[in-house]
Protein backbone atom coordinates (compact mmCIF):
# COMPACT_ATOMS: atom_id res chain seq x y z
CA UNK A 1 0.00 0.00 0.00
CA UNK A 2 2.74 2.20 0.70
CA UNK A 3 4.40 1.88 -2.69
CA UNK A 4 0.92 2.59 -4.71
CA UNK A 5 0.86 5.67 -2.52
CA UNK A 6 4.15 6.82 -3.42
CA UNK A 7 3.66 6.14 -6.58
CA UNK A 8 0.04 7.89 -7.00
CA UNK A 9 1.74 11.03 -4.67
CA UNK A 10 4.00 11.17 -7.84
CA UNK A 11 1.36 11.37 -10.06
CA UNK A 12 2.49 7.58 -12.04
CA UNK A 13 -0.17 7.45 -14.08
CA UNK A 14 -0.37 4.12 -14.01
CA UNK A 15 -0.85 4.11 -10.28
CA UNK A 16 -3.38 6.55 -10.19
CA UNK A 17 -5.55 4.80 -12.55
CA UNK A 18 -5.26 1.34 -11.19
CA UNK A 19 -6.26 3.02 -7.32
CA UNK A 20 -9.39 4.95 -9.03
CA UNK A 21 -10.57 1.42 -10.64
CA UNK A 22 -10.37 0.22 -6.62
CA UNK A 23 -12.36 3.00 -5.93
CA UNK A 24 -14.69 3.12 -8.33
CA UNK A 25 -15.34 -0.90 -7.90
CA UNK A 26 -15.32 -0.11 -3.88
CA UNK A 27 -12.20 -2.68 -3.91
CA UNK A 28 -11.29 -3.18 0.17
CA UNK A 29 -8.09 -1.64 -1.16
CA UNK A 30 -9.02 2.16 -1.47
CA UNK A 31 -9.88 2.95 1.87
CA UNK A 32 -6.70 2.21 3.22
CA UNK A 33 -5.17 3.97 0.31
CA UNK A 34 -7.05 6.96 0.76
CA UNK A 35 -6.18 7.07 4.89
CA UNK A 36 -2.64 6.91 3.83
CA UNK A 37 -2.77 9.65 1.33
CA UNK A 38 -5.64 11.92 3.06
CA UNK A 39 -2.66 14.58 4.82
CA UNK A 40 -1.52 15.16 1.09
CA UNK A 41 -4.99 16.65 -0.14
CA UNK A 42 -6.68 20.21 0.69
CA UNK A 43 -4.03 21.98 -2.24
CA UNK A 44 -5.66 21.49 -5.21
CA UNK A 45 -8.44 23.92 -6.69
CA UNK A 46 -11.61 21.34 -7.21
CA UNK A 47 -13.89 23.12 -9.46
CA UNK A 48 -17.58 21.67 -9.54
CA UNK A 49 -19.28 22.83 -12.94
CA UNK A 50 -22.92 21.93 -13.08
CA UNK A 51 -25.99 22.85 -15.14
CA UNK A 52 -28.90 22.26 -17.40
CA UNK A 53 -28.42 19.75 -20.11
CA UNK A 54 -27.11 21.27 -23.37
CA UNK A 55 -25.72 24.25 -21.71
CA UNK A 56 -22.01 23.29 -23.22
CA UNK A 57 -19.98 22.21 -20.18
CA UNK A 58 -17.83 19.50 -22.32
CA UNK A 59 -16.69 22.12 -24.31
CA UNK A 60 -16.50 24.78 -21.03
CA UNK A 61 -14.14 21.44 -19.68
CA UNK A 62 -12.34 20.66 -22.87
CA UNK A 63 -11.19 24.83 -23.35
CA UNK A 64 -10.65 25.11 -19.33
CA UNK A 65 -7.75 22.12 -19.95
CA UNK A 66 -6.39 23.85 -22.74
CA UNK A 67 -6.17 27.38 -21.11
CA UNK A 68 -4.35 25.54 -17.57
CA UNK A 69 -2.36 23.36 -19.65
CA UNK A 70 -0.93 26.82 -21.31
CA UNK A 71 -0.53 27.51 -17.82
CA UNK A 72 1.68 24.55 -17.41
CA UNK A 73 -1.01 23.57 -14.26
CA UNK A 74 -1.75 20.19 -14.37
CA UNK A 75 -5.61 19.10 -14.43
CA UNK A 76 -7.66 15.93 -13.11
CA UNK A 77 -11.04 15.26 -14.64
CA UNK A 78 -13.46 13.52 -13.42
CA UNK A 79 -16.53 13.76 -15.73
CA UNK A 80 -19.56 11.85 -14.15
CA UNK A 81 -21.99 10.47 -17.06
CA UNK A 82 -25.47 8.62 -17.08
CA UNK A 83 -25.44 5.36 -17.02
CA UNK A 84 -26.02 2.82 -20.09
CA UNK A 85 -29.12 1.08 -19.22
CA UNK A 86 -27.93 -2.13 -21.04
CA UNK A 87 -24.50 -2.52 -19.41
CA UNK A 88 -24.69 -0.49 -16.26
CA UNK A 89 -21.12 1.26 -17.47
CA UNK A 90 -20.88 5.16 -17.99
CA UNK A 91 -21.53 6.36 -21.74
CA UNK A 92 -17.95 8.18 -22.09
CA UNK A 93 -19.33 11.20 -23.91
CA UNK A 94 -17.23 12.76 -22.13
CA UNK A 95 -13.85 10.75 -22.73
CA UNK A 96 -14.82 11.25 -26.81
CA UNK A 97 -14.88 14.66 -26.30
CA UNK A 98 -11.67 15.15 -24.91
CA UNK A 99 -9.77 12.61 -26.55
CA UNK A 100 -6.89 14.90 -28.17
CA UNK A 101 -5.52 15.19 -23.91
CA UNK A 102 -4.95 11.72 -24.03
CA UNK A 103 -1.36 11.75 -24.23
CA UNK A 104 -0.62 14.80 -22.14
CA UNK A 105 1.04 13.49 -18.98
CA UNK A 106 -0.35 16.21 -17.07
CA UNK A 107 -3.86 15.35 -17.53
CA UNK A 108 -6.03 12.33 -16.41
CA UNK A 109 -9.42 12.11 -17.47
CA UNK A 110 -11.59 9.89 -15.90
CA UNK A 111 -15.29 9.04 -16.65
CA UNK A 112 -17.45 7.89 -13.81
CA UNK A 113 -21.07 6.32 -14.59
CA UNK A 114 -23.70 7.53 -12.16
CA UNK A 115 -24.98 3.93 -11.27
CA UNK A 116 -28.36 5.09 -10.67
CA UNK A 117 -26.79 7.81 -7.52
CA UNK A 118 -28.96 10.67 -7.58
CA UNK A 119 -27.52 14.84 -7.96
CA UNK A 120 -25.37 14.55 -10.53
CA UNK A 121 -22.46 12.85 -9.71
CA UNK A 122 -21.22 9.02 -8.96
CA UNK A 123 -21.51 7.65 -5.70
CA UNK A 124 -17.59 7.94 -5.44
CA UNK A 125 -16.90 10.93 -7.13
CA UNK A 126 -15.73 12.41 -3.66
CA UNK A 127 -12.91 9.55 -3.10
CA UNK A 128 -11.94 10.31 -6.46
CA UNK A 129 -10.93 13.77 -6.29
CA UNK A 130 -9.56 13.25 -3.26
CA UNK A 131 -7.37 10.68 -5.35
CA UNK A 132 -6.62 13.26 -7.94
CA UNK A 133 -5.76 15.86 -5.06
CA UNK A 134 -3.35 13.93 -3.66
CA UNK A 135 -1.68 13.10 -6.90
CA UNK A 136 -0.55 16.60 -6.88
CA UNK A 137 -2.55 17.70 -10.02
CA UNK A 138 -3.08 21.70 -9.55
CA UNK A 139 -6.78 21.75 -10.44
CA UNK A 140 -9.30 18.90 -10.25
CA UNK A 141 -12.86 19.85 -12.14
CA UNK A 142 -15.83 17.34 -11.59
CA UNK A 143 -18.27 17.89 -14.59
CA UNK A 144 -21.77 16.83 -13.58
CA UNK A 145 -24.60 15.43 -15.58
CA UNK A 146 -27.38 17.70 -16.93
CA UNK A 147 -28.50 18.16 -13.75
CA UNK A 148 -32.04 19.13 -12.82
CA UNK A 149 -32.97 22.22 -10.30
CA UNK A 150 -32.89 20.14 -6.88
CA UNK A 151 -29.64 18.17 -7.90
CA UNK A 152 -26.80 20.02 -5.82
CA UNK A 153 -24.53 17.35 -4.36
CA UNK A 154 -21.98 19.03 -5.93
CA UNK A 155 -21.76 21.78 -3.65
CA UNK A 156 -20.73 19.26 -1.10
CA UNK A 157 -17.88 18.11 -3.27
CA UNK A 158 -16.40 20.80 -4.91
CA UNK A 159 -14.69 24.07 -3.18
CA UNK A 160 -15.43 26.09 -6.24
CA UNK A 161 -19.17 25.25 -8.06
CA UNK A 162 -19.54 27.03 -10.90
CA UNK A 163 -23.41 27.10 -12.67
CA UNK A 164 -23.28 26.92 -16.48
CA UNK A 165 -26.22 28.62 -18.23
CA UNK A 166 -27.33 29.46 -21.64
CA UNK A 167 -29.50 32.64 -23.20
CA UNK A 168 -33.03 32.10 -23.58
CA UNK A 169 -33.50 31.23 -19.63
CA UNK A 170 -33.31 34.72 -18.22
CA UNK A 171 -37.76 34.76 -17.41
CA UNK A 172 -36.75 31.22 -15.81
CA UNK A 173 -34.33 33.03 -12.82
CA UNK A 174 -36.92 34.03 -10.49
CA UNK A 175 -38.46 30.26 -10.19
CA UNK A 176 -35.13 28.74 -10.36
CA UNK A 177 -33.87 30.38 -7.13
CA UNK A 178 -34.19 27.25 -5.33
CA UNK A 179 -31.94 24.15 -5.17
CA UNK A 180 -29.12 24.68 -8.20
CA UNK A 181 -29.11 28.58 -8.53
CA UNK A 182 -28.15 28.76 -4.79
CA UNK A 183 -25.16 26.66 -4.74
CA UNK A 184 -23.28 29.08 -7.53
CA UNK A 185 -20.24 30.41 -6.64
CA UNK A 186 -19.59 31.30 -10.47
CA UNK A 187 -22.45 31.55 -13.03
CA UNK A 188 -21.20 31.32 -16.67
CA UNK A 189 -23.33 32.17 -19.38
CA UNK A 190 -22.29 30.31 -22.14
CA UNK A 191 -23.22 30.54 -25.36
CA UNK A 192 -23.20 34.36 -24.91
CA UNK A 193 -23.83 35.31 -28.66
CA UNK A 194 -26.70 34.23 -28.64
CA UNK A 195 -29.89 36.71 -28.12
CA UNK A 196 -30.90 36.85 -24.41
CA UNK A 197 -27.29 36.93 -22.86
CA UNK A 198 -27.78 40.53 -21.57
CA UNK A 199 -31.26 39.47 -20.47
CA UNK A 200 -30.29 36.21 -18.67
CA UNK A 201 -27.30 38.98 -16.91
CA UNK A 202 -29.45 41.26 -15.92
CA UNK A 203 -31.66 38.43 -14.11
CA UNK A 204 -28.90 36.92 -12.75
CA UNK A 205 -27.71 40.11 -11.63
CA UNK A 206 -31.01 41.05 -9.70
CA UNK A 207 -31.50 37.88 -7.87
CA UNK A 208 -28.18 36.97 -7.48
CA UNK A 209 -25.99 40.11 -6.10
CA UNK A 210 -23.13 38.14 -4.92
CA UNK A 211 -22.07 35.25 -7.22
CA UNK A 212 -19.88 36.36 -9.29
CA UNK A 213 -21.06 36.35 -13.37
CA UNK A 214 -18.86 35.68 -16.07
CA UNK A 215 -20.02 35.27 -20.06
CA UNK A 216 -18.53 32.69 -22.20
CA UNK A 217 -18.55 31.51 -25.94
CA UNK A 218 -17.07 27.89 -25.18
CA UNK A 219 -17.02 27.30 -28.72
CA UNK A 220 -14.94 30.08 -29.89
CA UNK A 221 -12.60 29.69 -26.48
CA UNK A 222 -14.02 33.05 -25.12
CA UNK A 223 -14.40 34.51 -21.97
CA UNK A 224 -12.20 30.71 -20.41
CA UNK A 225 -9.36 33.05 -18.33
CA UNK A 226 -12.09 35.10 -17.21
CA UNK A 227 -13.83 32.43 -16.00
CA UNK A 228 -11.10 30.65 -14.44
CA UNK A 229 -9.74 33.56 -12.95
CA UNK A 230 -13.14 34.25 -11.29
CA UNK A 231 -12.69 30.19 -9.56
CA UNK A 232 -9.19 31.62 -8.32
CA UNK A 233 -10.71 34.22 -6.65
CA UNK A 234 -13.41 32.65 -5.13
CA UNK A 235 -10.93 30.21 -4.03
CA UNK A 236 -9.11 32.51 -2.06
CA UNK A 237 -11.79 34.48 -0.27
CA UNK A 238 -12.47 34.21 3.42
CA UNK A 239 -15.87 33.39 2.74
CA UNK A 240 -14.96 29.50 1.28
CA UNK A 241 -12.38 29.09 3.56
CA UNK A 242 -15.06 29.10 6.33
CA UNK A 243 -17.14 26.74 4.75
CA UNK A 244 -14.70 24.07 4.30
CA UNK A 245 -15.76 22.70 7.92
CA UNK A 246 -19.44 22.88 6.91
CA UNK A 247 -18.87 20.98 3.60
CA UNK A 248 -16.45 18.31 5.46
CA UNK A 249 -19.50 17.92 7.95
CA UNK A 250 -21.88 17.48 5.19
CA UNK A 251 -19.81 14.51 3.34
CA UNK A 252 -18.99 12.87 6.54
CA UNK A 253 -22.66 12.25 7.06
CA UNK A 254 -23.30 10.63 3.78
CA UNK A 255 -20.13 8.65 4.42
CA UNK A 256 -21.80 7.25 7.59
CA UNK A 257 -24.92 6.80 5.68
CA UNK A 258 -23.32 5.01 2.74
CA UNK A 259 -21.13 2.29 4.67
CA UNK A 260 -24.26 2.08 7.22
CA UNK A 261 -25.94 1.04 4.11
CA UNK A 262 -23.19 -1.32 2.72
CA UNK A 263 -23.13 -3.42 6.29
CA UNK A 264 -27.14 -4.11 5.53
CA UNK A 265 -27.45 -7.27 2.88
CA UNK A 266 -29.85 -6.19 0.15
CA UNK A 267 -31.88 -9.47 0.85
CA UNK A 268 -32.81 -8.36 4.35
CA UNK A 269 -33.57 -4.76 2.83
CA UNK A 270 -36.40 -7.34 0.67
CA UNK A 271 -37.39 -9.84 3.63
CA UNK A 272 -37.67 -6.76 6.23
CA UNK A 273 -40.06 -4.85 3.08
CA UNK A 274 -42.67 -8.31 2.96
CA UNK A 275 -42.64 -8.23 6.91
CA UNK A 276 -43.78 -5.07 7.11
CA UNK A 277 -45.98 -5.23 3.90
CA UNK A 278 -47.68 -7.93 5.15
CA UNK A 279 -48.16 -6.53 8.83
CA UNK A 280 -46.28 -9.04 10.58
CA UNK A 281 -44.33 -6.14 12.33
CA UNK A 282 -43.89 -2.56 12.10
CA UNK A 283 -41.02 -0.43 10.64
CA UNK A 284 -39.53 0.63 13.87
CA UNK A 285 -38.45 -2.50 15.08
CA UNK A 286 -37.04 -3.43 12.04
CA UNK A 287 -34.78 -0.04 12.00
CA UNK A 288 -33.41 -0.47 15.68
CA UNK A 289 -33.10 -4.24 15.12
CA UNK A 290 -30.81 -2.89 12.85
CA UNK A 291 -29.40 -0.11 14.94
CA UNK A 292 -27.90 -2.71 17.30
CA UNK A 293 -26.60 -5.63 14.85
CA UNK A 294 -25.03 -3.60 12.74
Amino acid sequence: MSEIAHRVSHRDTRAVARAATWIENRRPEAEPLLQELFPQTGRALVLGVTGPPGAGKSTLVDQFIRALRAQNKTVGIVAVDPTSPYTGGAILGDRIRMLHHHADPGVFIRSMATRGWLGGLARTTLEMTLLLDAAGFDVVIVETVGVGQDEVEIARLAGVTMVVLVPGMGDDVQTLKAGIMEIADVFVINKSDLPGAEKLQRELSAAFHDVKIVSTVASEGQGILEALEAAEEIRGSKAVTARTAEIWSARLREMLRDRLLDRVPAQEFTDAGIEVAERRTDPYTILHAWLKKY
